[in-house]
């Protein structure tokens, strides 16, 4: 479904999108993928993925399945699944996620938690990472 890079998806695998030269205020409730590409601003549940592309901007409230950055996200991902952080994105805010992969180049800025799978010995296995106000980048050569 995906190439390499994870961004580039074939159109028709594509729910919604929100176009380079859009800019979308309100709260979206989706099911399948979401692209951004654009401007977004608000709340965001989903129970597929969300991408945000090289041009996209998004100051949000997301919850989603698993999250791509490529672009600008402000504000809060809760991701039941992971989030990937390209050489591109910039993550500034609080990111709640079981696996999170940061690519050279990239910039996170804000909290992380990350939860382990819960084991077969139940909730009290959980480990839990919480890096407050961390700020990680990474630079390119």
């Amino acid at each position: 479904m995906f190439n390499k890079d994870n961004l580039e998806v074939p159109s028709d695998k594509i729910n919604t999108i929100i176009g380079k030269d859009t800019v979308f205020q309100g709260s979206i409730n989706g099911k399948g993928l979401i692209r951004i590409d654009g401007e977004v601003e608000g709340d965001i549940a989903n129970t597929g993925d969300v991408i945000i592309g090289e041009n996209g901007k998004a100051k949000v409230e997301l919850k989603a399945r698993n999250v791509t950055i490529a672009g600008l996200l402000e504000g809060t991902v809760d991701a039941e699944g992971k989030v990937d952080l390209k050489s591109t994105g910039t993550a500034t805010g609080s990111l709640k996620t079981k696996k999170l992969t940061i690519e050279e180049g990239a910039v996170l800025s804000g909290s992380t938690e990350m939860q382990a799978k819960e084991q077969a010995s139940g909730p009290s296995s959980k480990s839990k990472q919480d890096h407050q106000a961390s700020t990680y980048e990474t630079r390119g050569k």
